[in-house]
């Protein structure tokens, strides 16, 4: 099928657009949301904790990650407005290091709250090891370094890339070259980063549902009470598989239509792939600006403590 000049220029604008009129709005959106949601959180655990609970830790981090991924959204949402890209190396490589870290920490420190609330579902009385704060801590370390080695090929890829092109233009993860294979290298990201912790959440939601099953059972009544976790666990795995698969689904397509056997097809398809692509972005950092709902939900007593405090202040400016 031969397309015209005109179908092709359309195709350039949706894109264009799409860059321009979508990625602007919808960065400077999440930011406005997430960042004071996930400022407050931090500083209720600070201020207003007393004790430390394994799973306060967990979603401590989860909120330091966001609200630095956060505060990096202003910043592309206007150069996205003004149609630029980043022309500072540093400050290019530094944004999609942060990304990257964010988008797969994230889903790894609610795979360990949702491991968290089955074991506290199980456990009651939090006499198991892997509730204790230490571990939470060892558990914290290994998965921020875990998570480094996941996106340390990509920043290699970064600089290889701004070398190439003289380190004045700024491309984002799917659009990079090097020397290393691009698409393997995104997929092993995808299988390691998504899909094993998207399967630990399902597994974890499954193990919940038939303990409180077991449960009723043996108590010939329904416990009412311990439904909350897995309410929670099933609802961080239907956000992460809502969010994160257009983006990895988009990401890897995108890749895989500028490899070499993909040079003879036809140029809208590949530029309305692109199109998903950027459309599915925002729709997977979206999950910065929701997590704070968690933090109200998951934490143990955080929820009391924070509105005791808000209380206690709201009394001495009154």
């Amino acid at each position: 099928m031969v397309w015209s000049v005109g179908e092709v220029l359309n195709c350039t604008d949706f894109v264009n657009l799409l860059r321009n009129d979508y990625l602007s709005p919808a960065y400077g959106m999440e930011s406005c949301i997430g960042v004071p949601g996930n400022l407050l959180a931090l500083l209720a655990y600070i201020f207003c904790l007393s004790e430390w609970q394994s799973c306060n830790i967990y979603l401590f981090n989860l909120a330091v990650s966001n609200l630095v991924f956060l505060c990096t959204l202003p910043r592309l949402s206007y150069l996205y407005a003004n149609n630029q890209t980043e022309t500072q190396p540093f400050a290019c490589v530094f944004n999609r290091y942060v990304l990257h870290v964010n988008l797969y920490s994230s889903i790894l420190f609610m795979v360990w709250v949702s491991m968290d609330r089955f074991l506290l579902v199980k456990y009651p009385s939090r006499n198991h090891y892997l509730l204790r704060v230490r571990t939470a801590l060892i558990l914290t370390g290994l998965s921020w370094i875990a998570v480094n080695v996941e996106v340390a090929p990509m920043v290699v890829l970064m600089v290889q890339d701004l070398q190439s092109r003289n380190w004045s233009l700024c491309k984002d993860f799917a659009s990079l070259n090097g020397d290393m294979n691009l698409l393997g290298y995104s997929l092993g990201l995808t299988l390691t980063g998504y899909i094993v912790p998207l399967l630990a959440l399902c597994g974890f939601s499954l193990q919940i549902s038939q303990l409180l099953q077991t449960q009723e059972k043996a108590l010939q009544r329904r416990t009412t009470s311990y439904k909350r976790p897995l309410r929670i666990v099933a609802a961080t795995t239907a956000m992460f598989l809502t969010l994160y698969t257009p983006y990895h689904v988009m990401r890897n397509i995108r890749i895989a239509f500028r490899q070499p056997w993909a040079a003879g097809m036809e140029l809208c398809i590949k530029t309305y792939s692109e199109g998903l692509y950027i459309l599915s972005r925002p729709l997977a950092f979206l999950h910065s600006a929701i997590n704070p709902v968690f933090y109200f939900f998951v934490g143990d007593k955080f929820r009391e403590l924070l509105i005791t405090k808000l209380k206690k202040m709201v009394r001495r400016t009154g």
